[in-house]
């Protein structure tokens, strides 16, 4: 029921690593009207609310994915990029148009055992305006809107 009145608009409670990200965009005043926003993954829980979120900020989204042919010439396109495909440094500077906004909400773990990104921070993050780390990036925005929805649906119970 929740994913159905995102779908139509009429949000009521929403997946929270979407929701904690549509905050950061405020929080850092990132403008969404009339960007291109590609969403690479198209997972329930991050891609296509996303996806839905962007599109009620009127961005023109594209959602792209594993199987996208020439992803990195979609990524490319993107004013605002965010990466959810479960791929340890799957994006690289190829991928990144220059000046946009990069979320990164991948978590995999390197040969070594290191959390890192689906973005290779390090490489990309000369290009962006913005960026998000792993970790200390989008996971404390996940658990903020966990909580803070957590609240709100209490509040709405009593």
């Amino acid at each position: 029921m929740n994913m159905g009145h995102l779908f139509i608009g009429e949000p009521t409670m929403i997946p929270c690593t979407p929701y904690g990200i549509m905050k950061m965009f405020d929080a850092y005043g990132i403008d969404l009207d009339g960007k291109r926003a590609v969403v690479i993954g198209r997972s329930n829980i991050v891609g296509k609310p996303m996806a839905q979120l962007l599109m009620m900020k009127n961005a023109t989204v594209t959602i792209a994915h594993s199987r996208t042919v020439d992803l990195p010439a979609v990524a490319r396109e993107a004013d605002i990029l965010v990466v959810a495909i479960g791929r340890g440094h799957f994006v690289t500077k190829e991928f990144i148009k220059p000046g946009a906004v990069v979320i990164d909400v991948g978590m995999n773990r390197d040969e070594n055992g290191k959390l890192i990104g689906d973005v290779k921070f390090d490489e990309v993050s000369e290009l962006t305006s913005y960026i998000t780390p792993v970790p200390k990036g989008v996971g404390p925005m996940t658990i903020t809107m966990l909580m803070y929805q957590t609240v709100e649906a209490a509040k709405k119970q009593k």
